[in-house]
């Protein structure tokens, strides 16, 4: 029987006091290559719930590329919860989360990321008060640490190597994802190959093609991807009905990722058992129930699960691990890389990647904290001239 929290009668009634948002502009390590757009720094909208009894809730909303993945924009999130949000939870009652979700639910279409970045700070709110990590509101962990893989980005197949090579050594990661599609498919196939040989069993290797290729590319890309020793490949193709046919043909793990936009969409591609493996976004999700109740159709499906990223700085990268650690199954681990993409810290003290994995805190709530010096440094509106 799944575990249920339960929350404590004397926590009395508490409402949402105010509503802060802000964005975050922060340097990247290096420039992030995708196929439809490359990435110099990393822009993070803010979200602070200020409760009637004191405590503080965060979340956080974050995009690859601004509005070249998809519809919604961190600048538009502010716009979005500063308007239509913030009317709404102000004096809602902060302990019923869901109850306060399914409202902006019934009056906000869509905004999966922001209602995201909101359901984080109530649910970090709510574990200060109940001294409990957000993991445990949500059910409960099954693991206190997460494998993580490293996205290889450059483009370029001689500094990849080097840069899997670094990450080796330091046993930070030992599992790459090769971002690919912007060139013919048999050189990405060629740069795939020569990085597996290069790194042989030490590390496993993946790619994202983004939604890249046709299907015909993808026919010919995932044959040549499966003969090079590359295990699993995320996204060939932008059509769900193309990635259903492309699954289970070839000797390789079909991932879906951006045909994932929450439980519907979810349930479809399992009826028609359109991919091997479901990548997980809690944003991309609608949030961090809703990312719950995705990795439960997969797991009815017989699907595996991946932990995905929208290369959130620290806050989402946490709230993610904590949704993470809760299903019972993830096969094939997570890519909660973001902050270490950053070349500057947020927070008081560092997430811990070690021995190839991210360590979850036992603290109250998301069980991090803010930097706040460097927090009103980075923020925009206040950025110095």
């Amino acid at each position: 029987m799944e575990k249920q929290t339960v929350i404590p009668s004397s926590l009395g009634r508490v409402t949402v006091d105010r509503v802060e948002t802000f964005l975050l502009d922060l340097p990247t390590i290096r420039p992030h290559q995708l196929s439809m757009a490359t990435m110099n720094g990393q822009t993070l909208m803010l979200v602070r719930l200020y409760c009637s009894d004191g405590s503080v809730g965060v979340g956080e909303g974050t995009t690859i590329g601004g509005l070249a993945y998809g519809a919604e924009s961190p600048e538009g999130m502010k716009l979005a919860i500063d308007t239509y949000f913030a009317p709404l939870l102000i004096g809602a009652d902060a302990n019923r989360v869901q109850a306060v979700m399914a409202r902006l639910n019934t009056a906000i279409k869509d905004n999966r990321f922001a209602k995201c970045a909101v359901e984080t700070a109530l649910y970090d709110a709510l574990g200060q008060r109940t001294h409990l990590p957000l993991s445990e509101l949500l059910g409960g962990r099954h693991r206190d640490s997460l494998p993580v893989a490293w996205t290889l980005a450059s483009g370029d197949t001689a500094k990849d190597i080097a840069e899997a090579e670094a990450m080796l050594a330091s046993r930070r990661h030992r599992i790459f994802k090769l971002k690919i599609g912007k060139r013919e498919v048999m050189q990405d196939v060629a740069h795939v190959a020569a990085i597996k040989k290069a790194l042989g069993d030490r590390g496993a290797v993946r790619v994202d093609v983004n939604m890249a290729w046709t299907e015909l590319e993808a026919r010919k890309g995932l044959a040549a991807l499966a003969d090079a020793g590359c295990e699993l490949v995320e996204q060939p193709v932008a059509s769900a009905k193309a990635l259903a046919r492309l699954t289970g043909n070839y000797p390789i793990a079909v991932m879906a990722d951006e045909s994932l936009v929450g439980p519907q969409s979810a349930f479809e591609l399992a009826r028609v058992r359109g991919a091997d493996v479901f990548a997980i976004k809690i944003e991309q999700s609608g949030g961090l129930k809703a990312a719950q109740e995705v990795a439960a159709i997969a797991d009815a499906a017989d699907i595996e699960l991946y932990g995905g990223t929208m290369l959130e700085g620290a806050i989402g990268t946490m709230a993610s691990a904590h949704v993470f650690s809760t299903f019972r199954n993830l096969q094939w681990g997570t890519e909660l890389f973001g902050p270490l993409l950053l070349t500057e810290e947020i927070l008081q003290s560092p997430l811990t990647y070690q021995d190839f994995e991210l360590a979850l805190p036992a603290r109250p709530g998301l069980g991090i904290a803010l930097d706040e010096d460097r927090v009103q440094h980075f923020r925009r509106d206040r950025a110095k001239s």
